[in-house]
């Protein structure tokens, strides 16, 4: 499984509908509305790398009001739950 994090700039006045139209193609996982430089993070998941361009430039950034994106493709994941059961020993609390 490929992830990659998408960083999203819309139109300002169309924010929910943007993202729910993105949240709803194939290959998107999560959207969230976001403070800053940006104004959506899309999580996208695909099968192989070559899926991220029918996902991205394919899909995302032709829904009306997406003006750019940035694509961060992750290496690893890192979260407390894989770090819970990294270090866990069987023993119930």
């Amino acid at each position: 499984m490929i992830t990659s994090i998408v960083l999203i700039k819309t139109s300002v006045d169309q924010i929910p509908e943007i993202a729910e139209r993105i949240a709803a193609l194939n290959g998107v996982s999560e959207v969230y509305s976001v403070t800053g430089a940006y104004d959506l993070i899309a999580m996208v998941r695909v099968a192989q790398h070559d899926d991220l361009a029918d996902v991205i430039p394919g899909r995302i950034s032709k829904v009306p009001g997406v003006a750019s994106t940035e694509t961060h493709i992750a290496f690893r994941t890192y979260s407390q739950h894989d770090l819970e059961a990294a270090f866990s020993i069987g023993l119930d609390a």
